[in-house]
């Protein structure tokens, strides 16, 4: 997290510093795949240098598509495999951790002395961290009143619906066990951090811009769908949502008499939109399956927009859909139908800089790598300095 926590960092550190290529590495270590970015600086951009994903199913002998949980050896493996093959050189990253793996809030307190918020802060955290604090590495940050330019490295809000004198405090708690877990997979894949960093704020750095009206952030993964209100990039609401990829896929095969691996492959090619290869009714029907998954999530997204705008008399002035599951063929158009407000794809690779052949390719992934671009961007900048 950009702002700061200085504790965190210290205590996930691998080897700081720059290569001598000045390239970095973004990773992004999700349920059903592993996504690598690596970046370089020049003249004032980010270049790209290579991408890549694989998916982790098969390293449990499971579908591609399916969400899995690989001990770490296994996932060290899947990254120097990818490694390989996408011919990464770079060895200093910035690594996401998943969102349901922390907890980020902001807190209101007291305007006292920093030695006094030192001793209320563990105090005050054990009301918002379900799991004894020792199970858990616990940061906090004072965060400016005035308006900052990175801002969107902020965090979680507990709004209260009444603006309470004092300050506003970040935080951070992150579980021991999935530090304990990353740090082992990075050592062993050969790739050291300064920092790891939860996934919104990567996705919120890679595929937002700096606009003061909220948003709401819809990330489908492939077993969750992750959904944010964020606003002066501040995340006033966090709603999971166990609904995904996996589970339209699963949908689609029941349907059609299918295998999952043939429905995960259709899904990934045709998605909602017609294809030659199958009847009108066959058609139909993929589109049926397909939309009655996709409906639920609409009316959670709804749902959250509704709320939010009752409870902040506020209008979100757009709904960004990014994660795996955003790059379905003809989501966007079924999208605008849907939602109560605009609809925009995140495009996290306009954020580098990369060949023109590439344009069409890249914005139809993008939506998957914008954690991965995400940290790799922060770990790009950190290197700068």
């Amino acid at each position: 997290m950009a702002f700061g926590l200085d504790s965190i960092r210290a205590a996930l550190s691998g080897v700081s510093g720059t290569s001598k290529s000045g390239s970095v590495l973004g990773v992004d270590i999700g349920t059903s795949s592993l996504k690598i970015v690596q970046l370089r600086p020049a003249r004032g951009t980010a270049v790209l240098e290579t991408y890549g994903e694989i998916a982790l199913g098969p390293y449990l002998q499971l579908p591609v598509g399916k969400a899995t949980k690989l001990p770490a050896e296994r996932l060290a493996q899947a990254i120097s495999d990818l490694s390989k093959e996408a011919n990464v050189t770079a060895s200093l990253a910035g690594v996401s951790i998943p969102f349901s793996s922390s907890l980020v809030s902001v807190i209101d307190m007291p305007e006292v002395d920093q030695e006094q918020l030192k001793r209320m802060i563990p105090i005050e955290a054990r009301k918002y961290i379900p799991v004894p604090v020792s199970e858990v590495l616990l940061d906090w940050f004072v965060i400016p009143k005035d308006d900052q330019d990175d801002a969107f490295d902020k965090a979680v809000s507990q709004p209260t619906g009444i603006k309470k004198p004092g300050i506003e405090v970040l935080l951070v708690a992150i579980h021991n066990e999935t530090l304990r877990l990353y740090q082992t997979v990075l050592k062993d894949a050969g790739l050291s951090t300064s920092f790891f960093e939860i996934e919104i704020f990567s996705t919120i750095r890679s595929s937002l811009g700096h606009g003061v009206a909220p948003v709401v952030v819809v990330d489908i993964g492939a077993s969750t769908t992750k959904i944010y209100v964020v606003e002066r990039g501040i995340i006033r609401v966090s709603h999971l949502f166990n609904i995904g990829g996996q589970h339209m896929s699963e949908t689609l095969a029941r349907s059609l008499n299918w295998s999952f691996e043939k429905a995960e492959r259709v899904k990934r090619e045709f998605g909602l939109n017609d294809s030659a290869t199958y009847t009108r009714e066959e058609n139909a029907l993929m589109h049926e399956s397909l939309l009655s998954t996709l409906a639920r999530l609409f009316s959670e997204v709804n749902r959250v927009l509704l709320s939010y705008g009752k409870r902040y008399n506020k209008n979100v002035s757009k709904v960004v859909l990014t994660g795996g599951g955003a790059t379905l063929p003809g989501l966007a158009a079924i999208a605008k139908t849907q939602l109560s407000a605009d609809v925009e794809i995140a495009n996290p690779f306009a954020k580098t800089e990369a060949p023109a052949f590439l344009g069409e390719v890249l914005n139809e992934i993008g939506p998957g790598f914008a954690v991965a671009v995400g940290a790799a961007l922060r770990k790009l900048k950190e290197s700068d300095k």
